[in-house]
């Protein structure tokens, strides 16, 4: 090792200059092929952003319905071109608003949903045949994206005309988030169901956001990101497969979720090695054989986990680097975090200036003049080919233990990340890796920051609204198609079906989720 040799976060040694001989035996034609052709390595699109931008996807939602709905306007008249719905916790744990577990909890990381009544009014005005939107949630996924269908099916828009994206990827909330309901197994059931009902329902609709993300948020590195990710990636894959579903049929409407983080080479890097190692994967493991099936397309968000509290305008800058290497590495869409987002929910302002990055980077930079720009660096290939060898083996010690559900059940996914976040966390607090602000040029100053207010009020509205709801309702009417959807649990029917008519006649999400907790049981890690 050089005597000042530098790595990486996830331990790739850096060299001080990189050469032609660092890529030697490397075929730019097998690695790297065309933009839109296997392995994707460039990019899943033949032109990529000179045919289109990536879509400026800014994620929002807290309080009420009626609030978040607002924002959602606030957002489109300044430029965004596509939602992106973020649920507070009771909603994606499957309680009700009025749940005892929900007290203070209310709208406060996200929007509270409850019932088709709230679902209403968070899209009312909104053009749902026109716009994308992304829904991050995942225990209650298939809850929410039939409450979604139900008010586009309202407005006269068919389920075959929606297009948008839930993450629905249970498997990483075991590993990194903590936000399961139901044991692994019957909750990959739910995940099933949902994709052959969107097979035959909504066709356009993205069924999985497989999260890297949130991976990444718990700690861990950018090669456990991009292998662990996969590993997820696969078990779904195998789930479908093993219920009878038609690879063709789900596998292009497979997209994945991954962070960016400041470390720009390696992100783009980790990137366009996920790309190509998932390509590998789809045709030599599974047989794919319809180019759709093997590209990866995914969604990027700037990394939630290097904001500061401390001098939090330097999270502008962070963000920009963020964004830029989520450009260049190619992605599909873009949620820039708001730089107070240490502090508080995003103000107006600040998700503004959020959305500006986004903007200046797409029509000022150039970074969308041309397809994969940095490819034949010898530093970025040399990268992508330690990442993708590095996740690969991971993905090899994962299949040893019979796969991500049992790593997962024996935490080895989890211990894992665990280690790289306690590394991580020592080499700031020894100043190996400097933190601006936090460990090295820090200020003595402090200026109050103009933080997000949370009303109380709009709760105790919220509160009021599912109550109002569960009296005007036809009880009996719910309680019989709460009991179909029990015997389809218990069963093997489609659970969708009748959860459909279930929260067409205003069933409650928590309603929902209890029918099903008494089929499947709840989990509880040991």
């Amino acid at each position: 090792m050089e005597p000042d040799a530098r790595r990486t976060d996830s331990g790739i040694e850096l060299r001080t200059l990189y050469e032609a001989g660092d890529l030697e035996g490397f075929d730019p034609v097998e690695r790297l092929g065309r933009p839109g052709a296997f392995p994707f390595t460039r990019g899943v699109h033949p032109t990529m952003y000179r045919g289109r931008l990536w879509t400026m996807r800014q994620y929002a939602g807290f309080g009420t319905a009626e609030a978040t709905n607002e924002r959602f306007k606030f957002l489109l008249r300044a430029g965004q071109t596509g939602l992106s719905c973020a649920f507070d916790l009771p909603t994606q744990m499957g309680y009700d608003s009025d749940h005892a577990r929900a007290e203070g909890e209310v709208g406060r990381v996200g929007v509270a949903v409850s019932s088709l009544a709230d679902m209403r009014l968070l899209l009312d005005g909104l053009p749902l045949g026109e716009v994308t939107t992304s829904m991050t949630i995942n225990a209650t996924a298939a809850t929410l994206l039939l409450l979604y269908q139900l008010v586009a099916e309202e407005q006269g828009v068919p389920g075959s005309a929606l297009r948008g994206t839930i993450q629905n990827d249970i498997l990483k909330e075991y590993v990194a988030r903590g936000t399961y309901i139901y044991p692994p197994r019957p909750s990959m059931r739910l995940i099933v169901d949902t994709f052959a009902y969107c097979a035959r329902e909504m066709p356009a609709w993205n069924t999985i956001s497989i999260s890297g993300y949130h991976i990444r948020e718990a700690g861990s590195t950018a090669v456990q990101e991009v292998a662990f990710t996969l590993a997820n990636g696969i078990a779904y894959v195998e789930a479908a497969l093993a219920a009878g579903l038609s690879l063709d049929a789900f596998a292009p409407r497979l997209s994945f979720f991954f962070n960016a983080h400041n470390a720009l080479f390696e992100e783009v890097a980790k990137f366009r090695a996920a790309r190509r190692l998932w390509a590998t994967i789809m045709r030599d493991r599974f047989g794919a054989t319809d180019p759709r099936a093997q590209m990866l397309r995914f969604h990027t968000q700037t990394g939630g986990s290097t904001l500061t509290a401390q001098q939090p305008e330097n999270n502008i800058v962070r963000v920009t680097v963020q964004a830029l290497a989520a450009a260049l590495g190619g992605t599909q869409s873009l949620h820039t975090n708001s730089f107070d987002e240490a502090l508080g929910l995003p103000t107006e302002r600040s998700a503004r200036l959020a959305l500006r990055t986004q903007q200046i980077l797409g029509y000022e930079s150039g970074v969308a003049d041309t397809v994969d720009p940095l490819a034949g660096s010898y530093y970025v290939e040399s990268l992508t080919n330690e990442i993708e060898e590095r996740a690969r083996e991971y993905l090899e010690a994962i299949d040893a233990r019979g796969g991500a559900v049992a790593a997962i059940e024996s935490r080895y996914l989890q211990e894992e990340i665990e280690n790289a976040a306690y590394d991580a966390a020592r080499r700031i607090d020894r100043g190996a890796s400097v933190v601006v602000g936090v460990n090295r040029f820090q200020d003595d100053e402090t200026t109050a920051a103009e933080v997000f207010p949370i009303d109380a009020q709009q709760q105790r509205a919220q509160v009021e609204r599912v109550r109002r709801v569960r009296a005007e309702r036809d009880e009996a009417a719910v309680r019989s198609a709460l009991d179909d959807l029990d015997r389809a649990a218990r069963g093997s029917a489609n659970v969708l079906y009748p959860m459909k008519i279930a929260l067409a006649r205003l069933a409650t999400l928590g309603e929902v989720a209890d029918t099903l907790r008494g089929a499947f049981g709840v989990y509880r890690p040991s």
